[in-house]
């Protein structure tokens, strides 16, 4: 039984379906619902389905301050080992560690600005231990994605590791990957001294 007003709705959407000049409109907006979902199976078929980056596969970067987060997410904090290793290199094989000329303490500030100049909301920044931990939220649906970033001293230098890792859902159609190589490409850009 509809509610009240309802069986007055449907004759009206009925009406307008089934009038050629009143079905044009309602074609398009499915047509375009097709094309939409249409995309979104295109992009998830086209990257892995796997919801964990990082710069280092053998000894990823780990959650400290963002831990209870994780464990308390339906992805949870453990990184996934050689299967997404794997399935990562497979489809991004250019994420890799960043080299960068300065002392870990320089690298540190630069890690620091460029988080937050894409926006990230930092929780824990502990420089002693060259440690970073920030969420990400998606544009459109409001995902919270946890990232945390290590540096370490290297020849001539330091070394900068970044790990996404989606709270939610098996795959996440390449987004994790997307803000790797967004904060990558920000730690490379040479700051002025």
């Amino acid at each position: 039984m509809l509610p009240s007003g309802g069986g007055t709705a449907m004759t009206e959407l009925h009406g307008k379906v089934t009038n050629r000049r009143g079905a044009m409109p309602w074609i398009a907006i499915a047509a375009g619902v097709v094309v939409v979902i249409g995309l979104l199976v295109f992009k998830m078929a086209s990257v892995p389905r796997i919801h964990d980056i990082t710069t280092d596969t053998e000894d990823p970067p780990q959650f400290v301050a963002l831990l209870a987060a994780r464990q308390a997410s339906s992805n949870g904090a453990v990184y996934g080992g050689p299967a997404v290793a794997a399935e990562q290199k497979k489809g991004y094989p250019d994420i890799i560690p960043l080299l960068l000329p300065d002392p870990p303490e320089r690298a540190f500030a630069r890690i620091e600005a460029a988080a937050r100049g894409l926006g990230w909301r930092i929780v824990a920044a502990v420089p002693a231990e060259g440690r970073l931990e920030a969420t990400a939220t998606t544009p459109l649906l409001r995902f919270k994605d946890d990232v945390v970033v290590r540096v370490v001293p290297a020849l001539n230098g330091s070394r900068v590791d970044v790990r996404s890792v989606s709270r939610f859902g098996r795959g996440d159609m390449g987004a994790n990957a997307k803000r790797v190589r967004a904060f990558l490409a920000a730690l490379a850009t040479p700051t002025p001294r």
